[in-house]
């Protein structure tokens, strides 16, 4: 069975969610929240609609985009228990899973080219928390909130 990922973007994020979309599906069952096309959209509904997916277990984990990314990862944070990374490399990639468990990866559509997405993508899929430490933090944030 194939580890399933959720994927949505506005219309800035678009071109990008296909392209990783497409990449993607033949190892992992991706699923779709939108958009269709790259018609003006309003990102908060779109990737609020996505991250209450990731909350009630219908995905595990969420690529979510926008043009720059900030939009998409100031609308994920707004939701307890979401912790999205807005990721523009590898090392970033990585350090959010490390030491943050971030569920939700966030992506510039007009910032990053498709191979430096694809390489950050599979970083961060492929990366564990290493909790201990990063565990205490986290709960810390939940705290917070």
């Amino acid at each position: 069975m194939k580890e399933k990922i959720g994927i949505a973007s506005d219309h800035g994020g678009f071109a990008l969610k296909e392209f990783l979309r497409k990449s993607l599906e033949e190892t992992y069952e991706i699923v779709d929240y939108g958009t269709k096309s790259e018609e003006s959209v309003d990102y908060p509904t779109i990737i609020g609609d996505a991250c209450r997916k990731v909350l009630s277990g219908e995905v595990p984990k969420l690529i979510a985009l926008c043009g720059t990314g900030i939009g998409a990862s100031i609308v994920a944070n707004r939701f307890k228990g979401i912790r999205a990374a807005l990721c523009h490399d590898e090392f970033t990639a990585e350090m959010s899973k490390r030491h943050n468990n971030a569920n939700v990866l966030v992506l510039g559509g007009r910032v990053l080219g498709t191979d430096l997405a694809q390489r950050i993508v599979k970083k961060w899929i492929e990366t564990e928390f290493e909790g201990g430490r990063h565990q205490k933090r986290l709960g810390q944030i939940e705290e917070q909130s």
